[in-house]
């Protein structure tokens, strides 16, 4: 898919983020085909180096960005990023309350130089009696309810992934595509926000909703009844797991007739899930010996037969080499800071029959300060002067 016929192409954003949250807005709107500029410091954005956990976060969430290495705080610095603003269609942020303002670049001081702008603010709660709060994903997932959903009634547990921080990203993306169509009838642009404690609430909204259905206490997902009797991870033959799912009554059916269950098929008593449900515990150590003989694929490849839904306990290593990614474009290259190339996900949709990938690499800091520069009217010496006088950086 050529550039010009993405659906962003010609839309410019600036982005003052860092970590996760406002770098995966830039990333959906850069890979739907905006020209996203990242604004750096001089040393850059220090994600980048980040170790342990935090080690994926800047080669996961940057690709497809120019990177611009500025000194904001610089009198020569700040003039920079201003002119780079008039030429913006969006300014995408997550910086603390008060510290765009304080640097001279908050909305009601850019709307004076572009009163169409489109100014997104990543924060970690919207207006309210929380929102000078320091969030993070943890903290949100504490008192949102996620974490009590995701780890039992003993012991709170934060999900696998920064959910929060990845949707409340994406959510931006959403507020600002929705500015920016609106803007095409009106002319104006407008301010908009991605909370990170709302994004979590919208999670437990079905959970929310059980409860006031139901009148019961929600149930957190290890300690909660099943909905279905065969809802379960099994070990094979080779101590590995899989997740077996037998869901409808049709599913039962030709479940038994294929592993040669026939007393259990005809027992009145297992008639219908709700039934089957109320008899896990004879039912569940009968399969579990029975899959306790099967090899792992042969098991799979059982389920695959009969349609009944299964899945292999991978872990994240494992998916660089999962085999629907690999033929479908579900991996995108990268070449990271070191000059090893791999992979990374793409964006999980399709456009036009085509999945979108990498078109500019990861950038090194101030990988395109140059370019941009010349682009805004300075002169090479007057560039020279700025990487010189160390107001920006080049790579």
């Amino acid at each position: 898919m050529s550039e010009k016929k993405l659906p962003l192409a010609g839309v410019r954003v600036v982005e003052f983020v860092h970590m996760v949250m406002g770098p995966t807005c830039g990333l959906v709107l850069a890979d739907l085909g905006a020209e996203v500029i990242k604004i750096e410091p001089i040393d850059g954005d220090h994600t980048r180096h980040l170790t342990a956990s935090g080690a994926g976060f800047f080669p996961t969430y940057n690709r497809n960005k120019k990177s611009l290495a500025v000194d904001l705080k610089s009198v020569a610095g700040s003039e920079i990023v201003l002119r780079l603003i008039k030429t913006a269609d969006v300014i995408s942020e997550n910086f603390r309350p008060g510290a765009m303002e304080k640097l001279g670049f908050g909305y009601e001081a850019v709307k004076k130089l572009k009163a169409d702008i489109v100014y997104c603010s990543h924060k970690g709660f919207l207006p309210g009696p929380y929102e000078h709060r320091t969030a993070l994903d943890e903290v949100v997932q504490m008192m949102g309810g996620l974490a009590y959903m995701t780890g039992g009634k003993s012991k709170p547990v934060r999900a696998g992934a920064s959910v929060n921080d990845v949707m409340g990203g994406m959510f931006g993306a959403i507020a600002i595509i929705s500015a920016l169509f609106q803007r095409k009838t009106t002319g104006e642009g407008q301010y908009v926000q991605s909370g990170l404690f709302e994004n979590n609430v919208f999670l437990m909204a079905q959970h929310m909703l059980e409860g006031f259905m139901t009148g019961a206490p929600v149930v957190p997902m290890p300690d909660r009844v099943r909905a279905w009797a065969v809802y379960d991870t099994f070990t094979t033959a080779e101590g590995e797991q899989v997740f077996v799912g037998v869901v409808t009554d049709t599913q039962w059916k030709v479940f038994c007739e294929s592993f040669g269950l026939t007393d259990l098929l005809n027992d009145p008593a297992l008639k219908t899930n709700p039934m089957r449900v109320t008899a896990r515990a004879r039912v569940i150590p009968l399969l579990t010996e029975i899959f306790r003989k099967m090899g792992k694929q042969e098991l799979m490849d059982r389920c695959e037969k009969l349609g009944l839904p299964y899945a292999p306990i991978s872990r994240p290593e494992d998916l660089f080499d999962d085999p629907h990614l690999k033929a479908s474009g579900g991996l995108t290259d990268i070449t990271l800071m070191n000059g090893i190339k791999t992979q990374v996900p793409a964006l999980p949709i399709e456009i036009d029959g085509r999945r979108l990938g990498t078109r500019l690499d990861l950038p090194q800091i101030g990988s395109h300060t140059r370019e941009l520069l010349a682009g805004m009217g300075y002169s090479d010496q007057a560039i020279d002067k700025l990487l010189g006088d160390g107001v920006a950086r080049g790579a």
